[in-house]
């Protein structure tokens, strides 16, 4: 089935013309506006590519995450803390992977209460394989160039420094 056509005009564009001849001007609005929309795309485009191996992108970046780790194992409280997300969060996917057989936990033996959560073996040929196809689509980026794509990480880094993601150098 082909994909339908867009409208025939920008939508965030039309809403910013009408927006500044109620409000004013206020640049904030259309970018704030254009940031969301392409969260929804590249979430739908990335989400299409990692649902087969039985993943959300929330999945793959814990997948990705434990393999980057030495020993293919981090505490969740480690995890939350990487992926910047809530406890909660990080438990409902942790479980859910280990429902999949991607992920096993165990008791830290570093910390009496904390749980390590552990890639297996099929966790790893997953990841692998979801990178692939993830890389082969350039992550849903394939609009943009690679000098484009640092430009984008780099507009956006003051906003994640500004939320305290992170210590800036």
């Amino acid at each position: 089935m082909p994909k339908p056509l867009g409208l025939p005009f920008d939508p965030i564009a039309r809403a910013d013309e009408l927006w500044k001849q109620r409000w004013g001007s206020v640049p904030s609005m259309a970018a704030i506006t254009s940031i969301m929309r392409a969260q929804q795309i590249l979430l739908g485009e990335v989400d299409a590519v990692v649902k087969p191996y039985g993943l959300t992108f929330a999945r793959y970046e814990a997948l990705v995450l434990l393999t980057f780790s030495k020993a293919g194992e981090l505490p969740m409280s480690k995890i939350g803390e990487r992926l910047m997300v809530h406890p909660t969060s990080v438990t409902n996917t942790v479980d859910r992977l280990v429902r999949s057989g991607l992920v096993a936990k165990r008791p830290n033996p570093n910390d009496g209460r904390g749980t390590l959560a552990v890639i297996t073996d099929k966790g790893r040929e997953v990841v692998d394989a979801a990178t692939r196809d993830l890389m082969a689509m350039d992550f849903g980026l394939g609009a943009y160039d690679a000098e484009e794509c640092g430009e984008i990480f780099a507009l956006l880094r003051p906003l994640r420094v500004s939320a305290h993601d992170f210590e800036e150098d």
